[in-house]
């Protein structure tokens, strides 16, 4: 395991989050890099990149727990999508400036709340909930050929 592997590791979840949103906004000063240098190729994957973290962070959102608050951020990782995709497609590097100032907005929130200690105590409690939740094993598999379980991944 390299460090930056090992550093990973030992994030909490929303420390994970801010190295996403830092991960967003050097792919996307590549992607201008990319433009600037007239290569298309460079600008096309770093912004693909980018593409691929806000996908990943909208799949992750939780409706159901994060009411108003993953609504907001659903809306705005579908806004930054679309900047993305328009700075890529027009070749602008002020559109994916925009993006970039808007990403860093709002994970300096993320950055505030990865320090904040009631924030600490929260994950650690879920954690631990998480921990002594052991799944069920599931049933006996029908010989129908179809696997029915009683859990979920």
């Amino acid at each position: 395991m390299n460090y930056q592997q090992q550093a990973i590791a030992g994030m909490n979840p929303v420390e994970l989050v801010v190295a996403l949103y830092d991960g967003m906004v050097r792919f996307l000063y590549r992607a201008i890099a990319g433009i600037e240098a007239g290569n298309v190729r460079e600008r096309r994957l770093a912004v693909k990149k980018t593409l691929d973290i806000l996908m990943h962070l909208q799949s992750r959102l939780k409706m159901e727990v994060g009411g108003s608050s993953a609504k907001a951020l659903s809306e705005f990782y579908a806004a930054i999508f679309a900047l993305c995709i328009e700075g890529s497609r027009l070749a602008s590097a002020e559109r994916l400036r925009e993006a970039i100032g808007c990403i860093r907005a709002v994970r300096e929130a993320w950055q505030l709340a990865a320090k904040d200690p009631e924030v600490a105590r929260l994950l650690a409690r879920e954690r631990a909930r998480q921990a002594v939740r052991v799944p069920t094993p599931p049933p006996s598999i029908p010989n129908s050929g179809e696997a029915r379980t009683s859990w979920t991944a």
